[in-house]
């Protein structure tokens, strides 16, 4: 899913101009991309001058950082070491079973 890197973004227009499902507007002085109609074409990535219009491979990091935050979060609800380890072992079958849907998606996503 693309997004918008707003300190990049000068608000110029192209890519709200060049959209072909109307995802994008400016808000003030920076474009912004409503998810629900984005069709992920890629022109507004081709078409932004500024290069504003980013990759979500760019986030992984922060995402990471936040599940890890939300995890520590979740850890200092917890007192015991008996706790603590029923919930780290919950939270691997969590993230297991997440990635367990996204590599059924992406094979799936072949026979489209």
């Amino acid at each position: 899913m693309p997004w918008v890197k707003t300190e990049m973004c000068t608000g110029c227009g192209t890519c709200v101009e060049e959209c072909p499902t109307n995802a994008m507007s400016l808000q003030g002085d920076v474009a912004v991309i409503n998810d629900q109609e984005c069709i992920r074409c890629g022109r507004c990535h081709d078409i932004c001058p500024e290069e504003a219009v980013r990759h979500d491979s760019e986030r992984i990091p922060q995402m990471i950082d936040a599940n890890m935050q939300w995890a520590r979060r979740l850890m200092e609800k917890f007192e015991t070491k008996e706790e603590k380890a029923a919930l780290l072992e919950r939270l691997e079958r969590y993230f297991k079973m997440q990635s367990k849907v996204a590599q059924q998606i992406l094979e799936k996503l072949q026979t489209l």
